[in-house]
């Protein structure tokens, strides 16, 4: 859409009814590139945490508040990384790459909403283990079936909350300076590159909300891993220790690898100028960190395999059975 220029020159605020999503250029060869391994990295995605959704619902071993947690997380990575993936594989294919106005706001607000509520869930996950292995007697009634469901909806609304004011706060702005969004997808800081009106408020709201939160769940983390690595040391048992730390090991690589991602992104003043290297650290977090999760929970974790186990086995009993 061509921006309106007034007589003096300067640019005017236009209604716009779409966006360009720029993506990472190149040739066609380059596209079909790209298009192949994000293709590779979504149906991995998809495939296993579909496995753990299914796994952790079917397998009756699998059902306490840490496995509970863990189904919601691979949920909230399944929709999160479907909100990029499938635009994302359609633009690398198509010679327009248009996304409409609303659609730009709709995956903005998902996004946001969907990686947010990820920061608060893995904070809660850490609180879980806290709780578990520093007050075993109390884990039972503390972590009750009601408790766990009102935490995961907590993280939803505060994530609900965060997607609400980005979203809202960058729809506002009047876009003028161009219609074509440097990125992937749509989000905050490349959006705030094409506005022309004033957005200190914006960054400000996007540095202070995004810091806040990635601070507080990851003081939330960290205390809860000080406790549990206090506890673990004063352990009498060799295999009790080892099972600890293997379970508490995934959880932290899977904790490292997000808010490392996504403190660079979106927790530092020069992040929204930064567009090269933010499509490079997006992908990671929008693809390759959803996908890695169930390999993590799963290959580290002696109960997922177990279970992976019996579900094999049940499925062969059933085969031989329908013959």
């Amino acid at each position: 859409m061509a921006t309106p220029v007034h007589r003096n020159g300067s640019l005017s605020a236009v209604s716009l009814q779409g966006f360009v999503l720029v993506g990472f250029g190149g040739g066609a060869e380059t596209q079909a590139l790209l298009f192949a391994v994000f293709l590779a990295l979504y149906v991995v995605t998809v495939l296993g945490n579909l496995t753990m959704i299914v796994l952790i619902t079917l397998d009756a071993r699998l059902h306490s508040p840490m496995y509970f947690f863990l189904k919601n997380l691979s949920f909230v990575d399944l929709c999160y990384s479907s909100v990029i993936a499938p635009n994302a594989l359609v633009n690398f294919l198509s010679s327009s790459k248009v996304i409409s106005f609303e659609g730009c706001a709709t995956q903005l607000f998902f996004f946001s909403l969907l990686a947010t509520t990820e920061a608060f869930l893995l904070a809660v996950m850490a609180y879980d283990r806290f709780m578990a292995i520093c007050s075993p007697l109390q884990y039972p009634v503390t972590m009750c079936p009601m408790t766990c469901a009102l935490l995961v909806l907590g993280t939803f609304c505060g994530g609900c909350l965060n997607s609400i004011v980005q979203t809202s706060l960058t729809f506002q702005l009047p876009f003028c300076s161009s219609n074509r969004i440097d990125h992937f997808y749509c989000d905050v800081p490349p959006l705030l590159q094409l506005a022309c009106g004033s957005t200190a408020l914006n960054e400000l709201f996007l540095f202070g909300l995004c810091g806040f939160i990635i601070v507080s769940t990851s003081l939330a983390v960290l205390v809860s891993y000080g406790y549990i690595t206090v506890t673990i040391l004063r352990m009498h048992s060799g295999s009790g220790r080892h099972k600890v730390f293997s379970t508490c090991g995934s959880h932290m690589t899977a904790v490292s690898l997000f808010y490392g991602t996504v403190f660079v992104m979106y927790a530092q003043p020069g992040a929204v100028a930064s567009m090269a290297q933010g499509k490079v650290i997006s992908v990671f977090y929008t693809l390759v960190i959803p996908m890695l999760n169930p390999l993590i929970y799963s290959l580290r974790n002696k109960d997922v395999k177990d279970a992976l186990q019996r579900l094999g086995q049940r499925h062969s009993l059933v085969k031989k059975g329908g013959k």
